[in-house]
């Protein structure tokens, strides 16, 4: 039974005997003498997708769900449900498009390195790589003799998803990007 101090991303704890994936965590010091630090947690219900918010004294103790951990691949989309292939025993399972609502920008066709959260035989979601390899499919040129400064300019990448790159990245480019935060990491 973990304490609401060891809680971190991606855990799955049970709240109200239903299975929740911790998603967000910010910790808040109290500014008086002899008060507990404050966790204010942001979860995602496995089995219907809700966000729920909820705060916790560090000591507090919470349930580990009972959800098993497996590796998959993103194998096709099929028409709104995204496939993922089983590494393991090569099962297949699908989640929609909601399920998977602030991923979808980083999941591109084989994929590995996808740790899917499966609850009574069922598929309820997705933990990502913490880093991904994306190609940029349009920025603007790379400006001549720049240098790796703090100037950036947005790039679309295959996926859709935007974000600041510095400026001597092009077009065409495989860069990292942090799937926590969406930002760049660095070129591939």
């Amino acid at each position: 039974m973990p304490r609401a101090s060891d809680l971190k991303r991606g855990m799955v704890v049970e709240l109200d005997g239903v299975p929740h994936i911790v998603k967000e965590l910010e910790a808040k010091s109290p500014s008086s003498r002899g008060a507990s630090t404050l966790y204010k947690v942001r979860f995602n219900n496995l089995l219907t997708g809700q966000k729920r918010d909820k705060s916790f004294k560090g000591e507090d103790m919470l349930k580990e769900a009972d959800c098993q951990r497996v590796q998959v691949q993103f194998s096709y989309m099929d028409n709104d449900q995204y496939i993922f292939m089983d590494l393991a025993d090569f099962s297949q399972h699908a989640l929609d498009v909601n399920t998977l609502e602030g991923q979808v920008e980083y999941i591109t066709e084989g994929l590995e390195g996808i740790t899917a959260l499966i609850v009574d035989g069922t598929i309820a979601g997705i933990d990502l790589p913490q880093s991904v390899l994306l190609k940029i499919e349009e920025t603007t040129p790379s400006i001549k003799g720049a240098t790796a400064n703090a100037r950036t300019k947005p790039a679309t990448l295959v996926t859709g998803l935007v974000v600041q790159v510095p400026e001597y990245i092009e077009t065409g480019e495989l860069i990292k990007v942090n799937t926590t935060n969406g930002r760049f990491m660095s070129r591939a």
